[in-house]
């Protein structure tokens, strides 16, 4: 079966501004699975989904998405470039992955 799956990448002042914390939080607070990681070309990364493919599944990852614009206070976000895909594992939990 496969999963849909937000995959986004997130640049401007994003690292070192507690961005992965943030997105971890915001995340699990919506209820969502999946990673984030740093890049090594400043940027941050990750992939998350949601427990279900309804309507309100897809809802829950469009509000993720625009958040991820805003960030945490201390962040600078450029640009996000989100993109749905689909993944034959669900994630368990939201973790950063290093």
């Amino acid at each position: 079966m496969k999963v849909l799956t937000l995959h986004f990448r997130v640049t401007g002042r994003v690292q070192h501004v507690w961005f992965r914390g943030w997105t971890m939080e915001t995340a699990r607070a919506l209820g969502l699975t999946g990673w984030v990681r740093n890049m090594p070309d400043g940027s941050v990364a990750g992939q998350a989904q949601a427990r279900d493919e309804s309507e309100e599944g897809r809802a829950v990852l469009e509000c993720f998405r625009l958040e991820l614009r805003h960030g945490p206070p201390s962040a600078r976000v450029d640009l996000v470039e989100a993109g749905y895909i689909d993944l034959p594992e669900r994630f368990e939990g939201f973790t950063a992955r290093f």
